[in-house]
C-alpha cells in the first residue's frame, strides 16, 4: 500500500498511457464481420465504419459517431492527463471532468446500436472480432481512470 502512494502519479499516468494505447487499438481494430447472402463480406472497425458512414453521405451519423466515439474520448484523456499532472489542482480541470464523465457510457451504446442495425435474420450474418472487446476495454479503462482521477482531485481540493 506504501509502494502505491508512493508511486500513485506514475501508476496513473502509465494508466492513462495504456488507456490512449487501447483506445487507439480498439478503434482501428476490426471489431465485426458482416456476411450476407454467403458471397458478400465487409469488416469493419470503428474508424473504417465512421469513414464508410461519410462516403456513403450519411453526413449527420458520421458526425454524431465522430463526436462521440472519436472526438469526445479524445478530448476526455487529454483533460485527464492536464488533470492529474497539473499544479496546482484547478478546480475548472475537475469541472471538466464531471461534465465529461456523463458520456462515458455512450461508447459502448454506439456499439451496440450498430450490431443491432446491422443484424438481418437469416440474410446475414455477424462475426464478432477481438476489436469490440478492445474498445470495450478502453470504455472500462476510461470509466476507471476517470472516477479515480476526479476523486483523487476532489479530496485534494479539499
Amino acid at each position: 500500500m506504501e509502494f502505491l502512494k508512493r508511486h500513485e502519479k506514475l501508476l496513473v499516468n502509465l494508466l492513462l498511457v495504456t488507456l490512449v494505447v487501447v483506445f487507439a487499438i480498439g478503434i482501428w481494430a476490426p471489431i465485426l464481420t458482416l456476411k450476407r447472402l454467403l458471397v458478400i463480406q465487409n469488416t469493419f472497425s470503428i474508424l473504417s465504419g465512421i469513414v464508410q458512414l461519410a462516403r456513403d453521405g450519411q453526413y449527420g451519423l458520421f458526425s454524431l459517431l465522430t463526436v462521440f466515439t472519436l472526438v469526445l474520448p479524445c478530448f476526455k484523456i487529454a483533460v485527464l492527463f492536464a488533470a492529474w499532472n497539473s499544479k496546482p489542482k484547478q478546480s475548472r480541470i475537475l469541472g471538466w471532468l464531471s461534465a465529461l464523465g456523463k458520456w462515458s457510457m455512450l461508447d459502448v451504446f454506439v456499439v451496440a446500436v450498430l450490431i443491432a442495425s446491422v443484424k438481418l435474420g437469416a440474410l446475414a450474418t455477424i462475426e464478432v472480432h477481438y476489436g469490440l472487446y478492445v474498445f470495450a476495454a478502453a470504455v472500462i479503462l476510461m470509466i476507471f481512470n476517470t472516477n479515480f482521477v476526479y476523486k483523487r482531485l476532489s479530496s485534494a481540493a479539499s
